[in-house]
């Protein structure tokens, strides 16, 4: 048994050849293709956060409508750029959707990824310390929000509040038990995997990974669940984490599939740089017929290692595709994995 979502980046281009043409259109088909994932049976809708770019970049107005829509579905980010964010406001929005959710949120963080602008964090108001760099700074945001999620009191309360206060320290308000362990980080290196283990957030790996052996992708990626698992341990923590990984999966079953997506081919990885400098690989993309999409996918050693597996959708194509793309996998591909 494996939880199986989806992942969307909420693409919107004003092209005829979109079904999403509008900032309007990519959050409130966001919210539909939530309701049709549940209704199908699917474990997660999970959203990527982009910022100066026509994507989804305020993830917690779309969490929180998709909830009051939905029941039993999870909820979640992969990921949100830490560099932009105020962890104290964030924790207050954090904790909000997941009450009008009932506790089904599961948010994805990160250091980011490269951006639309040069140092876009900058015109949110946030420059890192001297002597350190995004990625700190974006770590530092991280330690302080899960610390807030706590629940404990650090603020002094005013003697003549314009309401009456509980005894003690306050903290932030509206406060959801719970939450902090449902906290993930994508983690794109060995070493960020290994310290959001040492915090006790869940592992987040996409489809892409810093290269560092030259092995194939699902190969390295599977190793950093291992290493992310045994760091885990080390740290006593006593919960069980839970992993995820994203790929690109279709199954061919009929006509407008093959014709969307070709015929089926070999797909390789891929290799590319990270701003510039950073070599990354970048795993291969599934799209066969169901019964050679099961033995390949047998072959890929990370989604074997991880609990979760978030399916990126093409969401420009509309929420009624979108839904028969994941109807696909749930009953041509899931039961042969043994995921159903």
């Amino acid at each position: 048994m494996k939880n199986l979502g989806f992942l969307s980046f909420g693409h919107w281009t004003p092209s005829p050849h979109s079904q999403v043409r509008s900032a309007s259109d990519a959050l409130l088909q966001s919210i539909e293709l939530a309701v049709a994932a549940e209704e199908l049976g699917l474990d997660g809708a999970y959203y990527r956060v982009h910022h100066f770019a026509r994507q989804l970049g305020s993830p917690f107005p779309l969490l929180a409508a998709a909830a009051a829509r939905t029941s039993k579905i999870e909820l979640g980010t992969a990921v949100i750029d830490m560099r932009y964010e105020n962890p104290l406001y964030m924790a207050e929005d954090a904790g909000s959707a997941d009450l009008i959710s009932r506790g089904r949120l599961q948010l994805g963080l990160s250091r980011g990824s490269p951006e639309q602008v040069i140092d876009g964090y900058r015109h949110f108001g946030y420059v890192p310390p001297e002597g350190q760099t995004d990625a700190d700074m974006a770590r530092a945001h991280t330690e302080v929000f899960l610390d807030v999620l706590r629940g404990q009191g650090f603020a002094k309360p005013n003697p003549s509040p314009m309401f009456p206060n509980p005894p003690g320290l306050l903290r932030l308000e509206p406060y959801s038990e719970g939450l902090r362990e449902r906290i993930w980080w994508g983690a794109a290196t060995n070493a960020t995997a290994q310290w959001a283990a040492k915090l006790g957030m869940n592992l987040q790996s996409s489809t892409l990974k810093i290269d560092e052996s030259g092995k194939p992708f699902s190969v390295q990626q599977a190793e950093q669940i291992r290493l992310y698992r045994e760091a885990w341990k080390e740290a006593g923590h006593t919960r069980t984490p839970r992993v995820s990984v994203s790929r690109s999966i279709f199954a061919l079953v009929n006509a407008q599939d093959r014709h969307t997506f070709g015929d089926g081919g070999e797909s390789d990885d891929q290799i590319g740089y990270l701003g510039g400098a950073e070599r990354a690989i970048f795993g291969r993309s599934y799209t066969a017929e169901p019964d050679k999409l099961i033995e390949q996918l047998k072959k890929d050693e990370a989604i074997a290692e991880a609990d979760t597996l978030l399916l990126t959708v093409p969401n420009q194509l509309g929420v009624d595709y979108n839904a028969h793309v994941i109807e696909a996998i749930l009953k041509h591909v899931a039961p042969g994995m043994g995921w159903r």
